[in-house]
């Protein structure tokens, strides 16, 4: 049966259906029938379902071949989500979604947009692509809220995981879709051939990145155009922008996005990505995962899972666009380095795949040095061999883009330095690169040249055969044209060979003689870096070949060199080796040559080469036999290396020459003269020619060399030799001559010593075996020559003559009489001091002449003016001669010994050390006068430049005569003269006398040392100071000092230094401290290096060891001291002491335990030292070394920040700074534990000491730590939200300018509301809600049962505007991000909130507003509730102002932020937004209006207005009722107006019971006095009677009758307020005028006195005209026509009445028409019309013809008046239509006679008056009236 009825009404549809003949009619039946017929198909009945489908079949052509018939869409979607829904009804209902929602408008689609997205949920996939399918296309038009954190998702997608997912993957798909896709299945194609048909499975080729189910499913059934695909992208980066997608799976849309072939989408995607680049962590595998699976597509590995993927959801690579906005941003990630297979896939795809570009193998090639430079090594060690593979690959075959190649090549090289043992074997790739260096461009051979040179480090191991072949690489490219390749090659032949490796070296040797810069540049340092020297990465030293070996190569390369086409050509010689190389392989040699000797080489210095002589004197000795046979002839065949060492220097030197060949030469023959200067005796005139040569130092050396020779010739020769000497002195060159004083000086003085040591020896001996010796006439002639020429006007012969006299002087004594006449030695002794005085004279001279004087006594024990020559040079002292003065200090100390001294040596021969002065000479020693003099004369001299000079003596002498009985015995006075000295100006006699005092020290007995150590001790911590007497001419400042600042620096830091050695109890390390503060240029210099300060400070390190722990605290701190001096000092002891870097870690404690403690010492600065420190202390450090004293570092620098030295708060903040980069660099959650205990330590400091600090520069850099903290620290910050976030909100009132607070008191509302509102923007976009919002990201339920309750004390008791604003915006965020768990706290939090809703900022009721908006989305109901009844109550209890605004912006931002539990609470909020709507405002208070706000909400959550009162008329009546009972008379009036809204809006339409609601509660507010507003009931009442007059003559229980009504009604219009008064009287006759009532007897009690009163008062118009005011008149006459119009209306129609007050009122209307204006005029002719229309004389059943005849007679006297009026027509109009009216009535009653014939006349007159009106109409009418009554009988 209930089946029949199911087809009855299916029949009944189809009827229906059958006879729709428009669109509209068929669309309203489809609307209403469409989803319950749906339903149908449930039905268990086949006949039934069979009737619906062909119901559904006969709609569907109907619907289809009518695109604009909109479908019940909304309905369908809600039917369709029903999960009882049967899936045969939802497969239908499907169908029908998706053919009406493209129908609908696009705001309506919009609007279901979310819906689409919820219907997704658990339905099939394919029913969820046609939904999606649905949905992209609306997502360009979809309206998001403006600002991010204000609009939740519209989508609500955060509870949908699932839905989210999918429709991510499906918004992918169309990112990647081409534009113009057409897919084409493979069975259209007959033309495949079988084997294409196989391949491809029968499945289409889909588009890059897609798979085929992919594509189909963006297809679809309606394939999109390409611009709405252009829509469809760009909603979807809308979309991605609007809902909060989490990064990390919007970014790769984005990034698809950004490569679109649209300008618009790709635009729009790029911003986006930009935007959120600093957030995005590119190391997060998911991210890059999904970057690799896009790239690469599903490629088939042969897994399980590659297995069981099907064929149609294999997707296909991207393209290369897509590639190229991938692959930069593999690039910012250390993971995807990492990320193996993946990596390499997209390498080989880049490098060799179909579809790469020039472009993306750039960036394939920037990818693979990414990996070498981040992989780690673990995971580089597979990929090396394919990385290798690959680049060898491209560039063995592309050769088209050489910026390719360039950086293949430098990957190859970055690739070898992280895996070298893969190139170790491979010796090939070496070779290939060296070749392509040869044949590539040079831009790309600079690229092999960077890669070749990263590629040496591999090969440092090779062995054997591998070496031997690159031993012969090297050697073959170094003589390639190309510099690289040659420039590369040294490289190889420097870093792969051992430096004692002797082809290596010999090949560097030639590369020494490039030609270019760049080769022998590289190849000297190589060559001529010391083998003591190791660098960082070597710890053994480097060794030299041997000598011998060295030797032997080079002469055999030599050898076969010279035969071939290598050989370079000087002149006649012919030489195996170009100069250059020549020159460093002579210099190379002579390097080996003391290696062997075991000293070390040097290659820079003569003199310090001449010191080691003796040394290598030793060796070469050694490597010469004894026999002596010629040194030239064969031993076993082989030529000695020594040998060989001359003839190659000999070769060069006659062929090209040069000063360090010229030196090695006279190097080797003088160490040896008895066996290798022999040879050069048939040679001497080659040595006489280099004599002649134009450079000094040659011929001084070739002078010296020919003494050499000659001193080992026989008697004959030698005499021979030195006259021609002399001779040549005499008539030669310049040069010439030059070279004979100094050989004669050199022989004479070789030939005095050898004499000297023949006569020892014959004094030993007895026996003498000695050759001829020279005549003594021939050695005094020679010497008169030399001093003859001592005076020359030529320097460089004087300076000849003097160094050949210093010669003899030093071997022996001169052959000069002592004095009298001639040239004597007093003569020499005066001349050479002369010369030392003269300011002509150069310092070179000067010196010489200073050495020359010392020389004299000791080769003469007999000089007789030893004590003249030391005075004269004590006394030679000038200002600027310091280097002169340590020659001074040698000569006087060489002088004061005489014979003793060490200058008495050969010093070619014996070194300083092996020196033993011989006994039987005389001794001339006179130490103990010279020291008397310099301690008692000199060292007190009030000359600063005497002092520093004496105590550069006083250094030499302790020096040199360190064993001398008089230096022993008086180390206490000389001690004191150094201490005199410490405190001079300048920093060179400091040094000095701090080196002195060390030496004094280390001289003494162990109780000498304590007396010294006590007495230097006392003298620097007391001060005390040696006095000066001071004369007429003493020079109080050197010359530079004068004018400059005394900065304290003089002792300042020996007293340092002293307390630095008392605290460690031990006041002698004093010593070793002055010792190592060493910093004087001068100690570099070779005077200076002279005196081994070094060697001492090596000592001292090794004494001060054990006190390391004490020291190092101290001295890094001293090594940022500000005073200079002090500075240097330390840092000169700390590099002495500290060569290991690891120092620093092994005693972090104890130094930062010091800097602590001395941050806030006493002295400016030591805080100053202290801060610096700590800065370089913490750079490049790990905090976690120091975590547990952080705290107390950022405390303390907090405070010395606030410093009253600007220094050192200068120093303070560059520590703050450095501090701060530290902390925040270990805050990141991959320092795990340490970045948890940094933050736990560092938060509580900043947020209590930091941002609460009154130093802004301690706020500001606080709260720029705690912002970057909180970007990097990501959940770390988590277990500290609770306390971070409200601190920081504090803050936000805190930090912000107190002006601002002191500004908003003086504004104005308008203006405080305007700077409130810019004060909070800036707070929310602050670095402190940076911050806030940084930590929001991370809480969780965990988090918020601490933080809620801060937050709502906060909220309660929070200052400032800042503050207050923030914790509101947090209740915002914390809503959108975990409503779920905010469940339990929204009651207390609304509560908080509510507390200070009432704030007198309306920047903050707002910001309140707001977050109860959001807050009500998870509250409890029963706390909704209660905050809607607490608004209520606000709203019509409380006066203020405040109050009001409050419970507008709540309601509003409730509706519009949480509208569903508007439409739940409807039944309180809607009435209450309904009375709000009426608000009035007082603008003249300054109050704001707003009913704008309060209609919103209405408007938006009722179906109508008229409709929504209808639905809430009850609740208004109530809330309406209340407002009228309100104490306060503005809710009154509200209520009043609202009241009258309600009753004009549903007039016509009130029934019972409303409409007794709506009366009585209008009425029983109508009570009491008059208030403002009141006349609104009257109104109300008004309206609502006369529309509802039918429905109230029916007696309703609570409905009050007309009477009731009147009677209120009449009872108001007594009242006294004269306008109130107007209206109750105007509303009164509109309502007797609707009822038909007769009440005119009242009116007339009220009114008629009003008109008499007035006719009264308008006969003496004119003289009460001056005293009236114009606005009580104005209201009079308001009165007047209102009573008139009042009468009017309310004349009734009972008999009695008329007849009581016909007359009376006829006269008083007639009477007021002659004597008023015309608007009191036209009021009465209204009223008059009225009148007449309801006189029941001129009806038929009550004629009375004596009374109408009085009633017309006064009428047509009085109408005259207003006829005749020709100002005003509208009154001629109205009198014209009375005479009408009357006529007509005449007419119809046929009572014509009651108008009296004088009247006619009258009229008559009147109207023909009227015949020339302008207003033809009234003319007409005139005429027409006028014929009527002429043609009466």
């Amino acid at each position: 049966m209930a089946a029949q009825d199911e087809l009855n009404q299916l029949e009944r549809v189809f009827m229906r259906l059958g006879l729709a003949e428009t669109d509209e009619q068929l669309q309203s039946i489809i609307s209403k029938f469409l989803p319950p017929v749906l339903l149908k198909l449930s039905s268990v009945q086949e006949g039934v379902r069979k009737k619906v489908m062909e119901l559904l079949v006969h709609l569907n052509k109907r619907i289809k071949s009518r695109p604009k018939i909109q479908l019940p869409v909304e309905t369908l979607l809600v039917q369709y989500q029903d999960p009882a829904a049967v899936s045969f009804v939802t497969n239908f209902t499907i169908i029908y979604i998706k053919m009406g929602y493209p129908r609908l408008s696009l705001e309506k689609q919009c609007e279901l947009a979310p819906s689409l997205v919820t219907a997704m949920e658990s339905k099939p996939q394919p029913q969820q692509d046609s939904l999606m399918q649905l949905l992209i296309p609306a997502l360009y038009h979809v309206k998001y809220p403006p600002e991010k954190t204000k609009g939740t998702s519209i989508f609500n997608l955060g509870e949908k995981p699932k839905i989210v997912q999918q429709l991510l993957d499906f918004m992918l798909d169309v990112l990647l879709m081409p534009y113009g896709f057409v897919l084409s299945e493979p069975h259209n194609r007959p033309n495949q051939s079988p084997q294409q048909g196989a391949s491809s499975g029968g499945i289409a080729q889909p588009p890059p990145g897609m798979s085929s189910y992919a594509a189909k499913r963006v297809v679809g059934d309606n394939p999109w155009t390409p611009e709405q695909l252009e829509q469809c992208k760009l909603g979807i980066v809308k979309f991605i922008q609007a809902e909060h997608i989490p990064e990390n799976e919007a970014i790769v849309h984005l990034v698809v996005a950004s490569s679109d072939t649209r300008h618009s989408v790709a635009t729009a995607a790029d911003m986006e990505v930009k935007s959120m680049q600093s957030i995005i962590d590119w190391n997060n595998p998911l991210i890059v995962n999904k970057l690799y699976k896009i790239y690469l597509g599903d490629i088939p590995l042969k897994t399980k899972e590659g297995a069981v993927m099907k064929p149609e959801l294999k997707r296909e690579p991207v393209s290369t666009r897509v590639k190229l906005k991938i692959l930069p941003h593999l690039l910012r990630s250390r993971q995807a380095a990492e990320t193996f297979p993946a990596s390499i896939q997209v390498v080989y795809d880049g490098l060799f795949g179909a579809n790469t570009n020039a472009k993306l193998r750039g960036l394939t090639l920037q990818f693979v040095h990414h990996i070498c430079s981040v992989c780690p090594d673990n995971k580089i060690k597979p990929l090396g061999p394919m990385l290798l593979n690959g680049l060898t690959k491209l560039i063995n075959e592309y050769k088209e883009d050489p910026k390719a190649l360039s950086m293949a090549y430098s990957a190859v090289g970055k690739l070898s330095s992280r895996l070298p043992q893969l190139f170790t074997k491979d010796l090939a790739l070496v070779q290939q690169f060296f070749e392509a260096m040869c044949k590539e461009a040079p831009d790309i051979r600079l690229s092999i040249q960077e890669a070749l040179a990263m590629m040496v480090g591999a090969y440092c191991s090779l062995q054997g055969a591998s070496l031997t072949l690159m031993e012969a690489l090297v050697a073959a490219y170094l003589e390639k044209p190309e510099v690289q390749v040659r420039q590369v090659a040294v490289k190889f032949a420097s870093k792969v060979f051992a430096s004692d490796h002797i082809p290596s070296r010999y090949m560097l040797l030639l590369a020494a003689g490039d030609p270019r810069e760049e080769v022998y540049g590289e190849a000297r340092q190589v060559l001529r870096a010391l083998p003591n020297q190791t660098t960082e990465k070597e710890s053994t030293p480097k060794v030299m070949p041997s000598f011998p070996e060295m030797v032997h190569y080079i002469q055999d390369k030599a050898s076969q060199r010279i035969k071939t086409s290598a050989k370079y050509t000087a002149g006649t010689y012919i030489l195996p080796f170009n100069p250059a190389t020549y020159n460093e392989i002579i210099l190379y040699l002579r390097m080996c040559l003391a290696h062997s000797a075991g000293v070390v080489p040097i290659s820079q210095s003569f003199v310090d080469m001449q010191d080691q002589a003796p040394a290598i004197s030793r060796y070469v000795r050694s490597l010469i036999p004894d026999s002596l046979i010629s040194p030239s002839s064969l031993k076993n065949g082989e030529i000695n290396p020594v040998q060989m060492y001359i003839d190659l220097l000999e070769q060069l030197l006659s062929a090209i020459g040069g000063l360090p060949v010229m030196y090695c030469l006279l190097e080797v023959v003088s160490i040896y003269p008895q066996k290798l200067a022999a040879q050069f005796t048939d040679k001497i005139d080659w040595i006489k020619a280099l004599m002649n040569t134009n450079k000094d130092e040659i011929r001084e050396l070739a002078a010296e060399l020919y003494a050499v020779v000659l001193s080992v010739m026989s008697g004959n020769d030698l005499q021979m030799a030195v006259q021609n000497l002399i001779k040549s002195t005499k008539d030669g060159s310049p040069e010439t001559q030059h070279g004979a004083l100094l050989a004669l000086g050199f022989m004479i003085g070789r030939y005095l010593a050898r004499k000297k040591r023949a006569s020892l020896e014959i004094q030993d001996m007895e026996h003498s075996d000695t050759e001829e010796p020279l005549e003594d006439q021939l050695i005094q002639s020679t010497t008169e020559t030399i001093t003859s020429f001592l005076d020359d006007a030529s320097t460089s012969l004087a300076m000849a003559a003097c160094v050949a006299v210093g010669e003899i002087g030093r071997n022996g004594a001169l052959p000069i009489i002592n004095e009298g006449p001639g040239f004597t030695k007093l003569h020499l002794v005066e001349s050479l001091l002369a010369k030392i005085r003269s300011s002509k004279e150069s310092n070179k001279m000067k010196e010489r002449a200073v050495q020359t004087l010392g020389y004299l006594p000791v080769g003469d024990g007999d000089f007789p003016h030893q004590k003249k020559l030391l005075q004269g040079l004590m006394g030679s002292v000038e200002a600027k001669q310091i280097e002169l003065q340590f020659t001074v200090g040698e000569a006087i100390t060489s002088a004061a010994v005489g014979t003793s001294s060490l200058a008495a040596r050969d010093l070619w021969v014996v070194a300083e050390e092996e020196y033993t002065p011989p006994v039987a000479v005389k001794v001339n020693d006179v130490v103990p006068w010279v020291l008397d003099e310099i301690l008692k004369k000199y060292i007190i001299s009030s000359n600063p430049h005497v002092r520093q000079a004496s105590c550069v003596w006083l250094l030499s002498l302790v020096k040199k005569l360190s064993r001398h009985k008089e230096i022993k015995s008086h180390l206490k006075e000389i001690q004191s003269a150094f201490i005199s000295i410490l405190s001079e100006n300048d920093e060179l006699s400091q040094d000095v006398a701090s080196k002195g005092l060390g030496l004094v020290y280390e001289l003494g007995t162990e109780q000498d040392q304590n007396e010294l150590v006590s007495i230097l001790v006392e003298t620097l911590m007391t001060g005390k100071r040696i006095k000066q007497n001071f004369s007429e001419d003493t020079e109080l400042f050197q010359g530079n000092a004068l004018g400059k600042t005394p900065d304290g620096q003089g002792l300042s830091t020996y007293k340092e230094l002293c307390s630095l050695a008392s605290d460690l109890n031990q006041p002698d390390l004093v010593y070793k401290f002055m010792n190592l503060a060493n910093h004087h240029a001068m100690w570099n210099s070779r005077k200076g290096a002279a005196f081994g300060f070094n060697i001492i400070a090596t000592k001292a390190e090794e004494q001060l060891a054990p006190y390391l722990a004490q020291l190092i605290p101290r001295l890094y701190r001293y090594r940022f001291d500000p005073n200079s001096g002090i500075r240097q000092a330390m840092t000169s002891i700390w590099n002495a002491l500290v060569t290991d870097k690891s120092v620093i870690d092994t005693y972090l404690k104890e130094i930062l335990q010091d800097l602590i403690y001395n941050l806030t010492s006493n002295l400016w600065r030591v805080r100053e030292s202290s801060c610096l420190a700590i800065s370089d202390l913490l750079q490049a450090r790990q905090v976690d070394d120091i975590v547990d004293r952080l705290t107390e570092i950022w405390e303390t620098l907090f405070r010395v920040r606030d410093d009253i030295k600007e220094s050192v708060r200068k120093a303070a903040d560059s520590a703050l700074k450095t501090l701060s980069k530290v902390c925040i660099r270990i805050c990141e959650p991959s320092n795990g534990a340490a970045g948890q205990q940094v933050i736990a330590v560092l938060l509580p400091c900043l947020l209590e000491k930091g941002i609460m600090s009154p130093v802004t520069e301690v706020q500001s850099l606080s709260i720029n730590t705690l912002v970057k903290i909180s970007k990097n620290a990501g959940t770390l910050l988590k277990p500290h939200a609770a306390r971070l976030i409200p601190t920081l909100l504090e803050s936000l009132s805190v930090l912000e300018p107190q002006v601002l607070n002191y500004l908003s008191l003086r504004a104005t509302e308008q203006e405080k509301a305007t700077m409130d509102s810019a004060r909070l923007s800036a707070a929310k976009s602050s670095p402190v809600m940076e911050t806030i919002n940084m930590c929001l990201q991370h809480l969780d339920a965990s988090v918020l049962g601490e933080l809620v309750p801060k937050l709502c004390e906060l909220l309660r008791s929070g200052v400032g505007l800042g503050t207050k604003g923030g914790c509101a915006h947090v209740v915002v965020f914390l809503t959108t991000k975990c409503p779920q768990d905010l469940n339990t706290y929204a009651g207390k939090l609304m509560s908080a909130l509510l507390s200070d809703l009432n704030d007198r900022s309306s920047v903050i009721r707002k910001a309140y507003a707001v977050a109860i908006g959001h807050l009500v989305r998870t509250a409890r109901t029963n706390s909704t509730e209660k905050l809607f009844q607490k608004l209520n109550t606000w709203y019509l209890e409380k006066d203020e102002q405040v109050y009001r605004s409050a419970c507008a912006l709540t309601v509003h931002a409730i509706a519009r932020h949480s509208p569903d539990v508007i439409k739940h609470h409807a039944a309180v909020a809607l009435p209450l937004a309904f009375l709000g709507m009426h608000e009035i405002t007082d603008e003249d208070k300054g109050e704001t209006n707003e009913s704008d706000l309060w209609t919103e909400v209405w408007q938006e959550n009722v179906p109508g207005s008229f409709g929504g009162i209808r639905l809430y008329m009850e609740e208004l009546i109530v809330i309406t009722q209340k407002a009228l009972q309100s104490q306060s008379w503005k809710m009154k009036a509200q209520g009043a107006t609202a009241m009258a809204s309600i009753a004009k809006q549903q007039a016509g339409s009130l029934v019972p019971p409303y409409l007794g609601l709506i009366l009585n509660a209008l009425l029983q507010g109508m009570s009491g006095r008059t208030w403002t507003g009141k006349e609104e009931l009257l109104r109300a009442v008004d309206s609502v009677v006369v529309a509802c007059s039918a429905e109230l003559e029916k007696a309703v229980p609570d409905q009050p009758s007309i009477d009731a009504i009147i009677q209120v009604m009449l009872k108001e219009c007594h009242k006294e307020n004269l306008r109130y008064k107007m209206l109750a009287l105007k509303s009164t006759a509109n309502i007797l005028q609707a009822t038909k009532e007769d009440r005119f007897k009242d009116l007339v009690d009220i009114l008629f006195p009003v008109i008499k009163k007035s006719t009264a008062a308008g006969s003496s118009r004119e003289d009460d005209h001056e005293e009236e005011e114009e606005k009580e008149k104005e209201l009079r006459m308001e009165y007047l026509l209102c009573a008139f119009e009042t009468l009017g209306k309310a004349w009734p129609s009972t008999p009695e009445t008329q007849a009581q007050y016909r007359l009376e009122m006829c006269q008083l209307m007639c009477e007021r028409l002659k004597l008023s204006t015309w608007k009191i005029q036209l009021g009465v002719l209204q009223a008059m019309n009225s009148y007449f229309q309801g006189l029941l004389l001129l009806g038929q059943d009550n004629r009375d013809a004596s009374a109408l005849t009085e009633i017309l007679k006064d009428t047509c006297t009085a109408l005259t008046f207003p006829l005749e009026n020709k100002s005003y027509s509208s009154v001629r109009a109205e009198a014209l239509s009375i005479l009408e009216l009357l006529f007509k009535q005449l007419d119809e009653t046929s009572q014509w006679a009651t108008l009296t014939s004088e009247k006619r006349d009258i009229i008559l007159k009147s109207l023909t008056s009227m015949e020339s009106d302008k207003r033809p109409e009234l003319k007409d009418k005139a005429l027409d009236l006028k014929k009527h009554l002429a043609n009466l009988p």
